[in-house]
């Protein structure tokens, strides 16, 4: 592997395995946001399970939905279901309504964190909770461009600059002490500045 690198594997071989994620917003009443995410599994070559003799063949192994209705501040999980037409065992069905269970939830710094601990082990679905996390990032950025396609007057002081809690620290980029957030008090600063004249 040293002589070569991992893109020129990936360029030169086809995919035994493939998933795929999707997630998208939709508007929806009172200024709610429906998201509605996909996770699709689907195997490219035959495998064997380790436990029986029987070849399972290649084809989709999972297909699962997930929506959320978003809304409030801070932006909350207001209503959630899932289907599943796609699954490799009949029983998984049974966990489908686990989704409930993040009803309520704020998507606010430490989501990822309790959406996991809410549907950790038998509570749920490993492929449902994986894709409810990916959510959560995706719901904030749906919520925030549908509210965000009307220009607002800039903010004057740092408390006026909304989803600020959903950000700091969230990652590099968004360090409390990072060059971003001090374009942004900059920013800020001058308005009221021009505002005061």
């Amino acid at each position: 592997m040293a002589s070569s690198s991992l893109k020129d594997v990936v360029e030169n071989a086809k995919p035994v395995h493939t998933r795929k994620l999707e997630v998208a917003s939709y508007p929806a009443p009172d200024g709610n946001v429906v998201v509605e995410g996909w996770l699709r599994d689907e195997r490219y070559v035959g495998i064997y399970r380790g436990y029986d003799a029987e070849i399972k063949g290649p084809g989709p192994v999972h297909g699962m939905c997930v929506r959320f209705l978003v809304g409030d501040y801070p932006i909350t999980i207001l209503d959630a279901e899932a289907e599943m037409p796609t699954i490799p065992n009949e029983h998984c069905i049974e966990i489908k309504d686990s989704v409930k269970k993040v009803i309520g939830e704020k998507i606010t710094s430490g989501y990822s964190e309790r959406i996991r601990h809410l549907l950790k082990g038998t509570k749920g679905c490993t492929h449902l909770t994986h894709l409810m996390v990916v959510m959560g990032p995706a719901a904030l950025h749906g919520f925030w461009t549908l509210h965000a396609q009307n220009p607002r007057p800039i903010p004057k002081t740092m408390d006026e600059v909304g989803g600020l809690e959903y950000l700091i620290n969230s990652c590099h980029l968004w360090a409390e002490d990072g060059l971003h957030m001090q374009a942004i008090r900059d920013a800020v600063e001058k308005a009221a500045l021009e505002d005061g004249k």
